[in-house]
């Protein structure tokens, strides 16, 4: 079950901390270099604007805490008092009611939607001809591909090239987008239209979790949304793309952190494996001669463990609220992403970058059209996820991803020109060996039941 009060503390007491943090970082750089930037800063825009991670983050984080944590110490103070035993019928009542302690729970009955919605599951799974199962497995995984491979190639090219700026005295300037947060409040404002529309037009189940409870993994994805896109700043998109693949790692932690559970022999194996490609990958040798700074490489090694780190407490906190309240994919999809909108809004209102960011699009056609498309294909790829595993299951499903993240290597390669040494491609393929022997392994464990 879900421990909301301790988690709150965690949760308030984590975002002072890294806000603080990131805010005595920053003084203790300013101290020692501020001059020397002033000097240099003629011509070093670009270097400065992806060098000042920790500055950015601790800012946005500052302009979460505003909402979080006043809203913390509201729902502690409903929670304490005996608000939700008072009966009432009004608008602010049952916000507060919806928002805090959730819609109460009622005997399961034919109008319940959880009980349409197995109906319809068991429907669902009615047999059907070779030929349209074949077709639906091709259209999942041709939508999944093309949603996921055009949103990565625009992912990088927002982040790592330029964009044309045409200045007043008629000349052409290159200019780079570097607000990450922009992009998450983006593509979170295309989710949730999306899944207000799914909603409004479907039927659902009873929704009985209070609303605040979305906020906690909600905040954890646009965290490693953001950590996303600001680490290929630093790090190529196959380097991305490979530790992605390995967060099976911090997932596993996380679990045993979050959902006490127990993994099989296997996961171990699996996970010692991707430690080793992903290790092979990270070390190789540049066969162009050209090797980063330390601190660009400690840079971008921090902020793909802080993703690693947010996204997996973002899936095992979901799995325990799916668990917990029996909500639908859509419902879910609608409370993270309405709590991502809110403070990512906020927090770049509270920065003063947001007017500035929405000019950056609207001067700039082709990073609107860019933006426009990325939170397209997100969406959409968040759709087809929904439909892969309601028909097919989550081993054809990872199947399916594990592909895609071959292919998005290999289409970074060929498109932004990464050379990759022998040492390199090995790492690679110890990597997607590792994850399909963990289908495999998956496959074979989910089988075994049956036969006994």
């Amino acid at each position: 079950m879900l421990k909301h009060v301790p988690v709150f503390r965690v949760a308030v007491m984590s975002v002072l901390a890294l806000a603080i943090c990131g805010v005595n970082v920053i003084a203790e750089e300013s101290l020692g270099v501020n001059e020397g930037e002033k000097e240099a800063s003629g011509g070093e825009n670009k270097t400065s604007s992806s060098d000042n991670w920790v500055e950015n983050l601790s800012w946005n984080l500052l302009g979460y805490a505003t909402i979080i944590i006043p809203a913390a110490f509201i729902i502690r103070m409903l929670k304490n008092s005996n608000f939700n035993e008072k009966s009432g019928t009004g608008c602010l009542f049952r916000s507060v009611q919806l928002c805090v302690f959730g819609t109460p729970q009622e005997t399961p009955s034919v109008e319940d939607g959880g009980i349409k919605a197995s109906s319809a599951k068991d429907d669902a799974t009615t047999p059907s001809s070779f030929s349209k199962t074949t077709l639906k497995l091709l259209f999942c995984t041709a939508g999944l591909q093309v949603s996921y491979l055009t949103w990565g190639v625009l992912q990088e090219r927002i982040m790592t090239r330029d964009y044309k700026e045409y200045m007043a005295d008629g000349t052409v300037q290159d200019v780079k987008f570097t607000n990450s947060q922009f992009l998450v409040f983006v593509n979170r404002v295309l989710a949730l239209t999306v899944a207000v529309t799914y909603i409004v037009f479907t039927r659902q189940p009873r929704h009985t979790a209070p609303l605040y409870k979305y906020s906690f993994c909600s905040f954890s994805n646009i965290l490693s949304s953001w950590c996303q896109y600001e680490a290929l700043k630093f790090v190529s998109f196959p380097t991305q793309v490979l530790c992605k693949a390995s967060k099976i790692i911090p997932v596993m932690i996380m679990g045993k952190i979050v959902s006490k559970k127990v993994y099989p022999y296997y996961e171990y194996v699996v996970a010692v494996l991707l430690s080793a490609g992903v290790s092979l990958f990270l070390l190789s040798a540049d066969p162009s001669g050209q090797r980063t700074t330390a601190a660009t490489t400690f840079s971008g090694a921090v902020i793909l463990l802080g993703y690693m780190a947010f996204d997996s407490f973002t899936s095992n906190w979901q799995s325990e609220l799916f668990t917990t309240h029996k909500m639908s994919s859509m419902q879910m999809m609608f409370g993270v992403n309405l709590f991502s909108c809110l403070l990512t809004m906020w927090s770049m209102i509270e920065g003063g970058n947001f007017l500035s960011a929405l000019g950056f699009m609207l001067s700039h056609p082709e990073f609107a059209f860019h933006a426009l498309v990325l939170s397209i294909t997100s969406a959409t790829g968040q759709l087809f996820i929904f439909y892969t595993i309601q028909s097919f299951g989550p081993i054809v499903f990872t199947i399916i991803m594990t592909t895609r993240m071959m292919l998005s290597i290999l289409l970074s390669c060929i498109l932004y020109n990464h050379p990759l040494s022998a040492q390199a491609v090995f790492g690679v393929l110890v990597v997607f060996v590792a994850l399909f022997l963990r289908v495999y392994a998956r496959y074979r464990t989910s089988k075994s039941p049956t036969k006994a």
